[in-house]
Order: C-alpha cells, then sequence, then structure tokens
C-alpha cells in the first residue's frame, strides 16, 4: 500500500484493473495517487515551447475559459517567480545529476522561457522514472527546438546508457517559411529504465515489397514509402518485413486521418502511438501518459488491451477523451474506468463542486488526508470523512471527523459539527468550506474549544474550518489540517507514514477514539 494515498490511492483500483482518468496537474497527481514502480511504458507529449499559444477550440457554454484550460493549451512557459520556484526546488531537491542538469542550464539560456520550461519538465521527469517498473520504457515526443535540452535533461534523469533511440516522425505538408528548410519531423526520445526494458521487434515490423522492380524514371516502393527515380534492382526479402527504423516517413500526420480528427491542438495519429505501445509492453501492462490531451494514448492502449491511466490539467481534455471513448468502444466503456477530479485552482474547485458534488467532496476529502466515510446514513449521518492519529499523551488513537460543503454555508452547518464530534467522541473536527467563514460561524467553531496536544507541545483548535482558497495556499495546502503528524497513520497525507490496514482501521471503528 503507498504511503502517499492509502486504500483511496490510484493503484487500488488500478491492480482491480480499472483504469484511471485524472483531471488535474500531472506532478500532483503522480506524486500522490500513482505508487512507484507499477508502470510498464510513459508517453508523454508534453507542450513544446514553440513560442505561440494554440487557439482555445474548446471553450465552455458560458464563454468562459478555466485557468486549467488557458494553462493546458499555453505553448510558452515563461520565466517568472513560479517558474524560479520550480528551478530551486528542484535544484534543492532532486537528484543529484538533475539539479546540476538545470544548474547548468541556467547558465547556459539564463531566465529564458526555456530555462521555464525546462524546470517544469524536470521534476515532472523525476516522477515519472520513479513509477516506472525496472523494465518500464518513456518516450518522449518532441520538436527540435527543445529536443537537444531535454535530452540532456533525459541522461540526467534516465542515465545515458538507458538512452535507446532518437526517433525521427517525418511528414510532409506546405510550408511558407523563407529563410530555412522547411521544418517536417517530429523527434521522440525513447529511454530505459534498466537494461532489463524489452523491446518487442517482431511487433514493428513493416512490410518490404515482394520485389523491388523499377528503373530510372519509374517509382518504387520500399519498406511502404513511395522512391521515385530509383536505380534499376531487383530483391526478394523476408515476407514478415524489417524491424522498422529509427526514422518514421509511413505514418501521416492526423490532419489527413478524417476519422480520427478532433481539431484538438497538438493531436497525435493513434498509430503513432499504437507503434510505440506495441514495442515496450505485452497486454495488460500499464500505460501511462501525463499529457494525455484528447487521448490517444489512451485509445490507442485500449484498442491494444493494455491497462492505462491518463492525465490532463484541464476539464475539458477530458471530457473530449470521454466522448472519443465512448464513440469507439461504446458506452460500456465507462464501466472500465475511473475519473479523478484533481482541480488545478480554486476556480476549477468552484466548478467542479457545481458540475459534481460527490467528485468535489472525494477531492477534498483526498486533499485533507481522510477517508470517505463508508456510510452516509445511520451511524456514520453527517460525517463526510474520517481519520485517526496518535498523539504521544496517551499513545490511544484519536479521531478526526470532516464535514464538506460545496454550496451555501452557514454557523448551522458548524452548529452540527459540534453535535457530529460529541457523538462520536472525536478529538478534532474539520469543516471544508467553499466559501469564507462568516463570523457567525467562527464563533461557532470557537465554542467546540481547544485541547492540548502533546505532539505539538501547544493548544490545537478542535474545530477547524479550511476554505477551498486554504487547499490552494502554498503555506498551508501540504498541512491543512492542524495535528500532531509525527506519528499519525493517517491516509492521503503527503510524506506521512502508512495508513492503518484495513482490519485495523474496522477495530478502530468499532472501538473508537
Amino acid at each position: 500500500m503507498s504511503s502517499r494515498g492509502g486504500r483511496r490511492s490510484g493503484q487500488e483500483a488500478l491492480f482491480e484493473s480499472r483504469n484511471l482518468l485524472f483531471y488535474g496537474d500531472n506532478l500532483y497527481v503522480l506524486r500522490e495517487h500513482i505508487r512507484d514502480e507499477t508502470v510498464d511504458l510513459v508517453y508523454l507529449d508534453p507542450p513544446f515551447n514553440k513560442g505561440k499559444d494554440h487557439d482555445l477550440l474548446f471553450t465552455e457554454r458560458t464563454g468562459r475559459k478555466p485557468a486549467a484550460q488557458v494553462k493546458a493549451f499555453e505553448d510558452t512557459w515563461k520565466w517568472d517567480d513560479a517558474a524560479w520556484e520550480a528551478f530551486q526546488e528542484t535544484v534543492r531537491t532532486g537528484p543529484p545529476k538533475v539539479s546540476e542538469a538545470l544548474q547548468s542550464f541556467r547558465r547556459l539560456v539564463p531566465k529564458t522561457d526555456m530555462l521555464a520550461y525546462l524546470s517544469m519538465m524536470a521534476p515532472r521527469l523525476v516522477e515519472l522514472q520513479r513509477k516506472l517498473r525496472k523494465t518500464g520504457s518513456i518516450y518522449l515526443h518532441c520538436d527540435p527546438t527543445a529536443s537537444h535540452y531535454l535530452k540532456l535533461l533525459m541522461d540526467a534523469v534516465f542515465g545515458p546508457t538507458n538512452f535507446r533511440n532518437e526517433i525521427a516522425w517525418c511528414y510532409t505538408g506546405p510550408s511558407s517559411t523563407k529563410r530555412w528548410f522547411p521544418r517536417k519531423h517530429d523527434i521522440i526520445l525513447f529511454y530505459v529504465k534498466s537494461p532489463e526494458a524489452p523491446f518487442y521487434k517482431d511487433a514493428v515490423r513493416v512490410p518490404y515489397a515482394k520485389s523491388l522492380r523499377s528503373a530510372r524514371g519509374r517509382t518504387g516502393i520500399y519498406a511502404g514509402r513511395e522512391y521515385a527515380d530509383m536505380d534499376a534492382r531487383v530483391a526478394q526479402y523476408d515476407v514478415q518485413g524489417k524491424v522498422v527504423e529509427d526514422w518514421w516517413p509511413d505514418i501521416t500526420p492526423v490532419g489527413r486521418r478524417k476519422r480520427e480528427l478532433l481539431h484538438y491542438p497538438t493531436q497525435k495519429p493513434k498509430e503513432l502511438v499504437e507503434r510505440i505501445i506495441r514495442a515496450s509492453t505485452l497486454p495488460r501492462d500499464v500505460v501511462l501518459d501525463p499529457f494525455c490531451g484528447c487521448g490517444t494514448t489512451v485509445d490507442a492502449a485500449q484498442a491494444l488491451d493494455r491497462r492505462w491511466i491518463g492525465i490532463d490539467i484541464a476539464k475539458v481534455a477530458i471530457d473530449v477523451i470521454e466522448g472519443r471513448l465512448e464513440r469507439e468502444y461504446g458506452a460500456d466503456i465507462r464501466k472500465s474506468y475511473e475519473v479523478r477530479p484533481e482541480p488545478a485552482s480554486a476556480e476549477d474547485a468552484y466548478t467542479l463542486a457545481d458540475e459534481d458534488k460527490h467528485n468535489f467532496e472525494e477531492w477534498a476529502l483526498h486533499r485533507v488526508g481522510a477517508d470517505s466515510a463508508p456510510h452516509k446514513r445511520g451511524a456514520d449521518k453527517g460525517i463526510d470523512g474520517r481519520m485517526y492519529y496518535f498523539d504521544h499523551i496517551d499513545g490511544e488513537s484519536k479521531l478526526i471527523v470532516v464535514s464538506v460543503k460545496g454550496g451555501s454555508t452557514g454557523p448551522g452547518h458548524v452548529r452540527d459539527l459540534r453535535g457530529v464530534m460529541e457523538r462520536e467522541k472525536a478529538a478534532i473536527g474539520v469543516f471544508v468550506t467553499r466559501r469564507k467563514p462568516t463570523k457567525a460561524m467562527r464563533e461557532e467553531a470557537d465554542e467546540a474549544g481547544t485541547y492540548y496536544s502533546a505532539g505539538l507541545g501547544r493548544m490545537v483548535q478542535r474545530l477547524q474550518i479550511i476554505t477551498v482558497e486554504d487547499l490552494f495556499d502554498p503555506e498551508k495546502k501540504k498541512r491543512p489540517v492542524d495535528f500532531p503528524a509525527e506519528a499519525v497513520p493517517i491516509t492521503g497525507a503527503p510524506g506521512l507514514p502508512e495508513a492503518i490496514p484495513a482490519q485495523e482501521d474496522a477495530k478502530l471503528h468499532k472501538k473508537g477514539p
């Protein structure tokens, strides 16, 4: 069981063969929901830093463009305070080689948007390396504007000896360039976690022509690619074909595939991702795409009978993916996967509360570190979530009860939670609200009193009010609930010990605090 997610972690559902679709910041999702060494293949097609923003083709009916959606489609990463903080965090806490690489980039391209882009990518690549099994592989799709920097960063994360290929996906099309050759290829960097990673070469063979017969001025076909003015030659080849080389001219861009085209920025052909999946996985292996966009990787993995995890920061991307899967596989496909919301901003959390009360509640409980209450009726009426902890004063388990409100709130709701605390003999009550508490609500919370925590060596408020904004406040979100964390077997809180085993949890629930 993961120390970063407990019984509600993404891995529980994954091991039960339910695929997972997250919307939220992929760095947070990777750290908090996905267990280390459980993924067989990562394919990622992150923003390329081309210096332009994609048109936002998917606007809400209200005309509003959420902050997360705007961020999702921006291909420009600005060097600003946020980029500087990301750079500093990775330099301070990242693996030594990655820290050294970022510091070198800072000397090479100081305070540029490229440095901001690399500072964003570095911690995500570190997390992806941790999620891969020892036999796992990763394919990073990029373009020549950033590929050379990303290759050095990948060397730092995965080790230069684990580099396998720099694949060139080649295509043709019109170009208006006048000062250089038309740029008509993308780069796919292929690395493995260890030399034990498999490569299924027979799964990625392309057919030979049974014979090549051509003369000057005529056209020939070789390995699926057309050649003109070939020298006369005749050859017989293995009918099984040849292993595809590291340049791929035989897969056309998605713009020429009308059935696939979703008019989604940076959409890639399904055939391209299928080739990658076949090369490095077998059926039922786990495929992860942390920038899943319109869901090409998800669709390809589903078609090839692989388990999958998709992550995107924009809710609109999740909507597109769900529609795509239903069109391809029918309405029953929704039974095979679970959508997990992780809003990227307070504004997006408010939207979630309006659209899906249950998922808002689940998200809020996870952010404060609580498990969902097993029942909302009977004995657990009025409790949305529970968590247990130990204080040093007596060694006994103590209960925290949580109530989540995504709509309007008032002092009566706080008073109700006080009653629940008394009924359950809870040490602490937590009231999560989307709205700023009124003076009357705070007065009701104060009526619950305080108690002395031996673990913290100070007094603790017994009824604590936490707002959605608090859950996104950098100073508060890592520790939104005030309780002793030194010896806390709590589910879902970052950096804390293992969750209580299910059988022990049942005993504690029966026994009470």
